[in-house]
């Protein structure tokens, strides 16, 4: 059987992504019905010091906006929780499947360069080519849009990094670094995360707190990575421990966004 070398599992992630888009698409682009949601909505005329009651209607597009926004942004949080899973159990595994297969190797960072792909395409479909907001405007108007292309960014440079250095192309002192430094800013990100979303509904400061609180969580999981990865790159008699301790946070974390509600 013919071997597979990097290139090909290269092209291979990406038909499997590309093919995704096409699987994925119905499903995320139904929260783009927000942009119909609100053209849908009257627009309510009024003098000068009138204040209108929103109308049956308006309350109905609305609500329905509402539950757009939330589906979208639970089914992003539940893919992304997936894909991480699978990364730490893949980094579990990986000695005993590249043991067999060894291409199985470059099975973890795939999952994180998939996850940032995914975010960096699906998070916000307000944004062009799913909604009518183009690029600019969204990351210059909207800080959450633009937290979530930083979030993307930094799973894709981490993606790319541990794949070249699981290659052995990248043995450079600093790229072990790489994974904790960028790790501990997705943290730092996390805990000042802006979510609109909370700012909506029946009881908008119970459902915010909520919502902060399990990024809260995350963080305090991520950092366990964080911290747990840099170690274990670190020459000591607890590497071993430390080697296994952080896929299975990865796991937890995954799991945890997995089980992510609004």
């Amino acid at each position: 059987m013919r071997l597979l070398t990097f290139p090909r599992i290269l092209r291979f992630w990406s038909e499997v992504s590309v093919a995704l888009l096409f699987v994925l698409a119905p499903l995320v682009l139904q929260p783009s019905a927000r942009s119909q949601a609100m053209q849908d909505m009257p627009v309510m005329q009024a003098n000068a010091g009138d204040h209108p009651m929103p109308s049956a209607e308006d309350s109905h597009a609305a609500e329905a906006r509402l539950l757009v926004d939330k589906r979208e942004s639970e089914f992003n949080h539940h893919l992304a929780g997936l894909l991480i899973i699978l990364a730490g159990i893949f980094v579990l595994t990986q000695e005993f499947l590249a043991a067999r297969w060894p291409p199985a190797r470059y099975a973890w960072p795939l999952c994180f360069l998939s996850t940032g792909f995914f975010v960096l395409i699906f998070s916000d479909t307000e944004i062009w080519p799913w909604g009518d907001q183009n690029l600019y405007y969204a990351l210059t108007h909207n800080m959450e849009d633009l937290q979530h292309k930083v979030f993307a960014i930094i799973l894709l440079a981490l993606g790319s990094v541990e794949t070249q250095r699981v290659r052995g192309q990248l043995k450079a002192a600093w790229s072990v670094w790489v994974f904790p430094v960028l790790g501990l800013a997705g943290v730092v990100l996390l805990l000042f995360h802006s979510h609109q979303a909370g700012m909506h509904g029946p009881d908008p400061m119970a459902l915010m707190g909520h919502i902060q609180l399990q990024h809260r969580w995350y963080a305090s999981v991520g950092f366990g990575i964080v911290l747990a990865k840099g170690l274990s790159e670190v020459p000591t008699k607890w590497g071993r421990m430390l080697s296994k301790a952080w896929p299975v946070l990865l796991i937890v974390l995954g799991a945890s966004l997995a089980l992510y509600s609004e």
